[in-house]
């Protein structure tokens, strides 16, 4: 099975290439111009411009400046801002992360490439435990459930990556990550009795690291609203960087980064986190399901 690849540009677009991509945007609109009119301005074709507003290209400082003399832009400040934003994301695309060595992830691999240069995420997951907090065995028994999979080599080397990513829960600057995992999740007997017990040990194990915060949310709860979807909210420290939300479906992956997309999911997480357990009856319930099963 070939992994599926982005579609558009020669590269995976960045958070702060879409980020600077839709200020550019939002300053053509403003300025009452098409996509055509603008390339005029740099010269160039449509889908130049395109791609740019898009975020799947990175963007030169003489383009940044001609736009926004086209756009009327006079304000020194802001432009300044641009090109810095510009100047952050050709730095950002030059690197080669670990999981480009990994076709296996697929549509993951640009959330992998986000997670890596996050500050925090705030995960709220309704059917399975966070990709971060698994184990391998635990990860291989969903890749082999999903049912996506012929080779099961490409399973070893998705597990493999998978199990990579959780270096970004250690060392210096580990990540920030609050976790919320719906109780019928921890329930659901993924790879049989002995690997859930495995994988809730070290759920236990995991939710003891000082930058980690996990709750679950309860089946007593009852209606709530995290019920229609799982989402991640993904936060950076560049200036510029707006959080990211990111959703993964059944049959695509979905990217939301407006700032009221952000706002509303944040929003979102916190009305789920106060009707979910506190860390320390979260930890009790996970210990209580471990030793049931």
């Amino acid at each position: 099975m070939k992994p599926d690849q982005p579609s558009q540009g020669n590269r995976a677009s960045t958070v702060l290439g879409r980020r600077l991509g839709g200020e550019l945007l939002k300053l053509r609109l403003e300025a009452g111009l098409t996509q055509g009119q603008a390339a005029q301005a740099l010269s160039a074709s449509t889908a130049k411009v395109a791609k740019m507003e898009s975020g799947w290209v990175p963007m030169r400082d003489p383009d940044i400046r001609a736009l926004c003399d086209r756009y009327g832009v006079t304000d020194l400040d802001l432009i300044k801002h641009l090109l810095t934003l510009a100047d952050r994301d050709r730095d950002r695309r030059k690197v080669r992360g670990w999981w480009n060595q990994y076709p296996e992830l697929r549509t993951l691999v640009e959330y992998v490439a986000l997670e890596d240069v996050a500050t925090s995420v705030r995960t709220w997951q309704l059917a399975f435990v966070p990709g971060l907090f698994q184990t391998p065995d635990y990860a291989r028994a969903l890749a082999v459930g999903s049912a996506d999979w012929e080779d099961p080599d490409e399973i070893e080397r998705f597990v493999e990556a998978k199990i990579a990513r959780q270096s970004r829960l250690t060392g210096d600057v580990p990540l920030e990550i609050w976790a919320i995992v719906a109780e019928a999740a921890l329930r659901q007997l993924v790879g049989g009795r002995s690997v859930m017990r495995a994988q809730l040990s070290h759920l236990l194990k995991t939710a003891r690291l000082p930058n980690v915060k996990l709750q679950v949310m309860p089946s007593l709860a009852g209606a709530h609203p995290g019920m229609t979807s799982s989402f991640n909210v993904v936060s950076f420290t560049d200036p510029g960087a707006m959080d990211v939300v990111y959703m993964d479906t059944t049959s695509s992956t979905l990217w939301l980064e407006s700032e009221k997309d952000a706002t509303h999911h944040n929003t979102l997480f916190g009305r789920i986190a106060r009707l979910s357990m506190a860390q320390h009856d979260s930890r009790a319930l996970i210990e209580s399901i471990r030793e049931e099963i």
